[in-house]
């Protein structure tokens, strides 16, 4: 499956995603913005499951997202925030405007090196990039069961988080630091979001059926899930922080 197809597959979804999805801890936001700061951008924002924690720690908050119909559901949620269509190749803000970038759940969906050209045009001098990722407690084996039904090449280790490294164009990292914490869902609730992961949304009727299916086998069969109807789900967030180099 082309990876720009499995992209485009969340164009379709907006409320399931906003309300399955899992949200960001507070502490991970405070890691890229530890004081309060003019401007903030969230890039790929999506329903705004990360941009939600942002007005409290600026002035002014934009977000910008390439599908309406996820950009509809932040609106009707955050409606002071600044919402915009845009991409991450083309971010419809002016040169120098924002202090801090960040972008949640979606740098690897980017073009890289036209994407961090773009972050960098809008930050204001030495301002801030914030990359971060939701994913599986290794330690938790029947979590990790199902992303390898619904993910099976990524193998053990979750390689999203591999187009952030210490050397982005045009950027300074700073640092990385792991958020470990916990959500409870209902047996229900964990299902459905399964339902608004890319490769279930560009799945047959037959073959998401079949991942369906799977997952339950293993809520079935792990003693931590098995006959629950409510269960603790152990989230890691990865976050990368970087500054933006000096002009050479």
């Amino acid at each position: 499956m082309a990876v720009d197809a499995l992209a485009r597959s969340f164009e379709c979804i907006g409320d399931d995603y906003d309300r399955y999805r899992p949200g960001f801890p507070d502490r991970a936001a405070a890691i890229v913005i530890p004081g309060r700061v003019e401007a903030v951008l969230d890039l790929g924002a999506g329903t705004g499951k990360f941009t939600e924690l942002l007005p409290v720690r600026a002035t002014r908050v934009v977000a910008v997202e390439p599908s309406d119909r996820m950009l509809a559901v932040l609106r009707s949620k955050l409606p002071r925030v600044e919402a915009h269509i845009g991409t991450a190749e083309e971010i419809p803000a002016a040169d120098a405007t924002i202090d801090v970038v960040t972008v949640a759940q979606a740098f690897h969906w980017f073009d890289r090196e036209s994407a961090c050209a773009e972050i960098a045009r809008v930050l204001v001098p030495g301002g801030t990039l914030g990359l971060l990722w939701n994913h599986s407690d290794p330690g938790c084996e029947w979590d990790r069961a199902c992303h390898r039904i619904a993910h099976p090449a990524v193998g053990e280790s979750d390689a999203t988080t591999d187009t952030a490294d210490e050397e982005l164009p045009g950027f300074e990292f700073v640092r990385r630091e792991e958020v470990r914490w916990t959500e409870t869902v209902s047996r229900e609730h964990y299902l459905r979001r399964w339902g608004t992961v890319s490769s279930f949304l560009v799945a047959d009727d037959v073959e998401r059926a079949r991942m369906i299916a799977a997952v339950e086998q293993v809520l079935d069969d792990a003693p931590a899930t098995r006959g629950r109807t409510e269960f603790d789900v152990p989230q890691v967030t990865d976050v990368f922080v970087y500054r933006l180099a000096a002009p050479v």
